[in-house]
């Protein structure tokens, strides 16, 4: 009897090896397409939010800086975001010409809105783009239309607020129609970016 527990707990742990070998065979194929096509993905993004700048490039001075601001953007009242990543926008001279500031609000309906903000040196908005969106279809999937992206196009730095109405200041954001856990998050992303920007860099 207990050879033949023996026996069969040995071909269940060889089988468990295999399966495991054969799955983490399959995770290095597979790992370097997938986050190579995340991140021509998230370029694209980049190139439609700001799409005067010929290059992005990252700064670990910047970079620091966010670290160091955790705290006070959390204290803004933007509800439960991070600054993630900023980088420096270029033309095509190497000139700077702004910045390209991701974000996320952990309070979109479906989880996480991860959202790219393009800051000019005119203290404008070139747009926002997601890279992280998993909202209800016809819902708050609704945010990665020009309906509701283009909206944020050339508007001046501020803290945006959402309205179920027609915008009456140019700092108010039209909601997605039955989506306003994903309008508020959206818009709580973007505020953390501006705010990075204009409050938490050594400017």
């Amino acid at each position: 009897m207990n050879k033949g527990i023996l026996k069969d707990a040995g071909i269940l742990f060889v089988i468990t090896l295999v399966a495991g070998f054969l799955l983490g065979a399959v995770h290095e194929v597979t790992a370097a397409p997938i986050a190579a096509a995340r991140m021509a993905a998230a370029i694209e993004t980049y190139q439609a939010v700001f799409p005067e700048a010929a290059n992005f490039a990252q700064s670990d001075d910047l970079t620091a800086q966010i670290a160091a601001s955790t705290d006070e953007i959390s204290a803004q009242g933007f509800g439960n975001v991070t600054v993630d990543d900023i980088m420096i926008a270029e033309d095509a001279s190497g000139n700077p010409i702004g910045y390209l500031v991701t974000a996320t609000s952990n309070d979109g309906y479906g989880g996480a809105v991860q959202v790219s903000v393009g800051i000019s040196s005119d203290e404008t908005l070139t747009g926002i783009g997601f890279l992280t969106l998993n909202e209800t279809a016809g819902l708050g999937m609704n945010a990665d239309q020009p309906t509701y992206k283009n909206q944020w196009v050339g508007k001046p730095l501020g803290v945006y607020s959402v309205t179920k109405t027609t915008p009456a200041s140019a700092l108010e954001i039209a909601a997605i129609s039955g989506a306003t856990f994903t309008s508020n998050a959206s818009t709580n992303a973007v505020n953390a970016a501006v705010y990075f920007v204009q409050n938490c860099m050594n400017q």
